[in-house]
Order: C-alpha cells, then structure tokens, then sequence
C-alpha cells in the first residue's frame, strides 16, 4: 500500500522519526525506509531494542503507534503512487486478482483504497498488520495472501517498493517484482533479490508484461 498505491512513505518516515524523537531516542529520518513492511510494533522494538535493550510493551507499543498515527493523519492529505492506478487496471485487464498485502494498520489510508482505487480490491483481499503475527520480511503476510487468492507460490506474483517487502516475497515462493518509488537504491533490491526492478511507476504501469518475469 504505502510506496505502491500512495505515496505515502515520505509522510510516513517523517511520523516515525518526530514520533521517536520526542522519546529522546536518536534516529535518521530516512532509516525508516528500509524498515518499511514490518509491522508498527515491530519497528518501534528495533528502535527499543538499540536505544533501551528491550522491547515496548504491548502497552508502550500501542500508544506510540497512536502517536505516530497522529502525526501522519496531520501532516497532510494521501495521495495517489503517479501511475499506481494504471498499473492496477492493467493487471485487471490481464485477468489478475489483486489482493493487498501490507504491513499498515493505519486506517486512514485503508478506508481510501475504495474511493481511490474503486474494485480493485474485493471484501476480504486484504492482509495487513491486523491479520498477522509475523510482519515481512518473514513470509506470512504473503503466505496468507495466497491462501486468501486460493493459488499456489507458482501461481503468483508479488509487487514491492521495499526490501523486506522483496524478501517476504521470495520467502514465500513468488515471483516478486520491485519498483524503486522512493530514495532506496537499486543495489538494495537486487541483494533482496528481485526478479524484475523497474526505475518508477509510471514505467511499471506502461511496460509490465507476465511475459517479463
């Protein structure tokens, strides 16, 4: 979703570093990029575990994640990946299921994806944070997804802008394609291992073949 469908992740990673900044942990801004697809609670242990040795609560976790929720929901209006519509209507009109699989719970973006990309996804083609125990890069999210779509590893491919997001794919068994819609370099994908990178949306959208992969 965030990074694929909106671009969202420059609001995101700037949540994440005012959210962990007010707690006095030191952070970069743009190392949330590469932590992208792990779910909320698993992002702010990373930064626990280096800052305090430990994990947050269940309890510290939760408000945290309201916080940074917060700052997102002000930081301005979602909008819409350059070329993320096209694409999905092309894998539409390819005869493909679409089924979201996101490390997100922030439902301010989740209760959009009706308005902004009307029956692209069907009731019920969602994973996202609320549905898993384990977050990418671990394959569950997408291991779920294939239970949801009814296919087999084979039989899917998986769409990613993040590294993790790659290596949940490949850990799953999926073809999985990488485009770089943010400030991740190229190299990064390729050590995921990605079988197909495209530079950019807008080229996803126009040149995606099956007959790529």
């Amino acid at each position: 979703m965030d990074g694929v469908l909106y671009d969202s992740m420059k609001l995101h990673t700037l949540a994440w570093y005012r959210m962990m900044t007010e707690l006095g942990i030191s952070c970069e801004r743009d190392e949330f990029y590469l932590y992208e697809g792990m779910t909320g609670k698993a992002t702010i242990n990373r930064l626990f575990q280096r800052a305090y040795g430990r994990d947050a609560s269940q309890k510290e976790a939760d408000e945290l994640y309201q916080r940074k929720s917060q700052i997102f929901r002000e930081l301005g209006e979602r909008q819409v990946m350059p070329g993320a519509q096209k694409l999905m209507r092309r894998l539409g009109e390819m005869g493909l299921r679409r089924i979201l699989v996101t490390g997100s719970a922030q439902h301010s973006l989740l209760d959009s994806l009706n308005i902004d990309y009307p029956g692209v996804f069907a009731p019920g083609d969602r994973v996202t944070a609320l549905n898993v125990t384990h977050g990418k890069p671990h394959p569950e999210p997408y291991l779920k997804g294939l239970e949801i779509a009814g296919v087999r590893p084979e039989e899917a491919i998986v769409i990613e802008n993040a590294p993790l997001g790659v290596l949940a794919g490949k850990a799953a068994g999926i073809e999985t394609v990488a485009i770089t819609t943010g400030p991740i370099p190229r190299e990064e994908f390729v050590k995921a291992g990605a079988d197909l990178i495209f530079p950019s949306m807008p080229e996803a959208a126009e040149n995606f073949s099956l007959d790529l992969l």
